[in-house]
């Protein structure tokens, strides 16, 4: 009767969703105002991260049973959204259908749907992986549609779309999908780590492709570096600047404090959201806030049970959760855009010369445009240092001066600024509380 009722009153009083270019001098203001429920805040940052918008600011409120949320927004420009179809847009899909996000799915295989079918993989990362990934698909006679591959403490995770490469439509013949789940098991297991290696037949779901990729590692458990991270992963992670996550408790109003600081980048307030709502934490209040380069985030949060964290062993868990979900996206290497017209076997020809060039891909965004395949991929050699520049011009006079181009590389970046030190952002946001009434738990960075 709750659950019912529950629902009755959200169809009564959907979201109100105001978009507002004046509002703000330098950014677009959109504030969501809704009847509060498990996930919203998730379904709301989906919205604005599918439409690749830059939260610069937000200020979330969540605490009883309303939800009222504002954000500062900016394209990847850093201009104001003036597009009318993109605001209409964005605003229909809120209002519309606020529960777009479904349940998280624990297993991991291969999905049909009406146009392609989902592959999804976990494993050992190792050079090559994705080279030799793409050559058994080839060998099936299946074409990547689109693709979104992820590296992190030595594993490894990828959500593939494919097509039948005569039909263009998606595999349904369950014996065709079982050859493709044991031959790409075969090439996982070829890490000689079969424990953890997964590509298994699962349930039809059309959850986010992103929320996926983090669904699937989180349950690889990447985030155990300890036991997981070797030397050479460790050397790799010296190489950028390291997220800082502490966890506080606020003794006085029962709410258990998260902060954050990281190089800012796009749909990081995503992946931070996405793991809280995965983990089932709720964020009652919460600010945003991007300061040049560096981005700064700090969230009241309790258990769904509706208690903070009491727990050593789940403070220690939650902080390396949030920071392998800052990592997992994070640009290592140089970057290198492709954009040509697309064929069947392409992108198994790109990452094969990719691999007999020895570099390694830590990660990959491929997909499929009007006929173009426009795919891009982080790169370093296969120590984790980066690319020698002539190997690359070599890479490009084998395909391409025109078709394959470097977009940027991590290596040539301005180092990042000094650490500070982490203030509450909210501090004024509980005016009858002082400094002295929170209890500092542990730090961990």
């Amino acid at each position: 009767m709750d659950d019912e009722y529950a629902k009755l009153i959200r169809r009564m009083n959907p979201p109100r969703v105001v978009i507002d270019n004046n509002a703000c001098e330098n950014a677009t203001v959109i504030q969501v105002d809704s009847v509060n429920k498990h996930g919203i805040l998730l379904d709301v940052v989906q919205v604005i991260s599918d439409m690749n918008l830059v939260i610069t600011k937000a200020y979330i409120s969540s605490d009883g049973v309303w939800f009222m949320d504002v954000f500062n927004v900016i394209d990847r420009n850093g201009n104001k959204i003036r597009d009318k179809e993109v605001i209409d847009y964005i605003q229909r899909r809120i209002e519309n259908n606020p529960s777009f996000a479904p349940s998280l799915r624990e297993s991991v295989g291969v999905v049909p749907t009406e146009e392609h079918t989902v592959i999804e993989l976990t494993g050992t990362d190792r050079p090559g992986l994705l080279s030799e990934i793409c050559a058994v698909l080839t060998d099936l006679h299946c074409n990547v549609v689109t693709a979104e591959i992820w590296t992190h403490n030595t594993r490894a995770a990828a959500v593939v779309h494919v097509t039948d490469d005569s039909s263009g439509c998606a595999i349904k013949d369950p014996s065709r999908l079982s050859t493709i789940r044991d031959l790409l098991s075969n090439v996982l297991r070829g890490s000689n780590d079969p424990k953890t290696a997964k590509t298994t037949l699962s349930p039809p779901g059309v959850t986010n492709r992103d929320r996926r990729l983090h669904q699937i590692m989180f349950a690889d458990r990447d985030y155990e570096r300890i036991e997981r991270e070797g030397r050479g992963a460790l050397r790799d992670r010296g190489k950028r600047p390291l997220p800082h996550v502490t966890v506080v408790d606020c003794v006085d109003k029962d709410y258990t404090v998260v902060t954050m600081r990281a190089t800012d980048r796009p749909k990081l307030l995503f992946d931070i959201v996405c793991t809280l709502t995965d983990m089932q934490y709720v964020v009652f209040h919460g600010v945003v806030k991007t300061v040049r380069t560096e981005a700064f985030q700090e969230f009241y949060i309790r258990h769904v049970d509706g208690f903070p964290i009491s727990l050593e062993a789940e403070r220690e868990r939650l902080v390396q959760c949030l920071e392998a979900a800052i990592e997992r996206r994070a640009s290592e290497g140089m970057e290198l855009e492709l954009c040509t017209k697309d064929r069947v076997g392409l992108l198994s020809d790109i990452t094969r010369i990719f691999r007999e060039n020895s570099l390694c891909i830590k990660r990959a965004e491929i997909s499929t445009e009007e006929g173009m395949a426009r795919d891009t991929f982080y790169v370093t050699d296969v120590t984790g240092n980066p690319v020698d520049p002539k190997i690359i011009d070599s890479i490009r006079r084998q395909i391409g001066d025109k078709v394959l181009n470097v977009k940027h590389n991590s290596s040539l970046s301005p180092k990042a600024s000094q650490p500070t030190t982490i203030g509450f952002l909210l501090g004024n946001f509980f005016k009858a509380r002082s400094f002295q009434n929170f209890k500092l738990i542990r730090s961990y960075s």
